[in-house]
């Protein structure tokens, strides 16, 4: 403290330099400070905090969990993860011989009540929601994970982007989730209403780093995600007074079909250990300190989210040309791949 009064005592006598300095000085306390708070929240959430009851959201009680792409990877793993919790469970995914394995493991498992509803998110068709919601009005539902998404198939120019593709993550991504969401969200309600106080409802949806970063090469995938994180926020002002907890999860990699990576690493989980991150940090923010009603839970995305937030910014060009080399080369490895594969069957058919 006195090298800093020695400093202040050596410049001119100009109240305008020494007000100056002093209010830098503050300013940069202050700053600081928060960091150091902020931090110390994002560590408190990881490792601290302990998970959520879900007897809040009526476990062991007969309550329902709607989970949609429930047929592998992160789906397969919140409806198993749910039910081991007490929830019985609804399967909504395409593919009804999947989710009848996934129906068959829960039962076998964790002896709770399974449903399944075979769902084609991309087709659009009112007639999918007007199935969806006669297959479960008489359920008291009291959770939602919206967990159904689509991806490019591998990074692509905005500009030659496949327009099949493009409706498809629009539709599954949006669309979809938006709508299934109208549908499960009354009966929640409803549910919740029913218990008189004593339980609340939960509607959990899937964000990703590709929504919290502009992402070239992804940008209608990136701007899909986006749009959930707005849609997200806003619901759960509208829902909060109806005993609703509106909250968007947001994830890097993890190992599954759609991210197309096996292995799993320090930054990459498997599906697993993310959902059961996400289960255990509902109601805290993890690594999205500066957002309300989201969760980034696993460990090492709320770090690498608290370190974006806090250095570079997630809008900024320095954050957007990293990504953009990523996914180019990504993108190069993905087509040498491919002409391999192509000459490799090209070369069988002549032999």
């Amino acid at each position: 403290m006195s090298s800093i009064e020695d400093l202040l005592q050596s410049l001119p006598d100009n109240r305008v330099v020494y007000y100056t300095l002093v209010f830098a000085l503050l300013v940069g306390v202050f700053k600081l400070t928060t960091f150091v708070l902020r931090l110390g929240s994002v560590l408190v959430d990881l490792f601290v905090v302990p998970p959520v009851d879900f007897v809040k959201y009526g476990a062991h009680s007969g309550r329902w969990a709607v989970v949609t792409g429930a047929s592998d990877g992160i789906g397969k793993e919140f409806a198993l993860q749910l039910a081991k919790r007490g929830l019985a469970i609804v399967l909504v995914s395409r593919t009804k011989s999947k989710l009848e394995a996934v129906a068959e493991e829960i039962a076998t498992k964790y002896k709770v009540d399974t449903k399944i509803v075979p769902f084609d998110a991309a087709s659009d068709d009112e007639a999918n929601y007007l199935e969806l919601e006669k297959a479960v009005y008489d359920l008291p539902i009291s959770v939602l994970i919206n967990n159904v998404g689509q991806s490019h198939s591998i990074p692509v120019p905005f500009l030659e982007t496949d327009t099949t593709e493009l409706r498809n993550i629009i539709t599954i991504n949006n669309t979809a989730t938006l709508r299934i969401t109208q549908v499960i969200a009354p009966i929640i309600k409803a549910t919740v209403e029913k218990s008189r106080g004593k339980n609340r409802g939960l509607i959990l949806t899937m964000g990703s780093f590709g929504g919290l970063l502009p992402t070239p090469y992804l940008a209608v995938y990136s701007g899909s995600k986006a749009f959930l994180q707005q849609w997200s926020n806003a619901l759960a002002g509208e829902l909060s007074a109806d005993g609703i907890d509106v909250e968007l999860v947001i994830s890097y990699l993890v190992t599954s079909a759609m991210s197309k990576i096996r292995r799993s690493s320090l930054t990459i989980p498997n599906a697993k250990d993310f959902v059961a991150s996400a289960l255990k940090g509902i109601g805290r923010r993890g690594g999205a300190q500066e957002r309300y009603a989201t969760s980034t839970p696993f460990w090492t995305h709320a770090l690498m989210h608290f370190g974006i937030d806090n250095t570079v910014g997630v809008y900024s060009k320095i954050a957007n040309q990293l990504n953009l080399s990523m996914h180019q080369s990504i993108r190069q490895r993905a087509l040498r791949k491919k002409a391999k594969a192509a000459a490799s069957i090209s070369a069988e058919k002549n032999d």
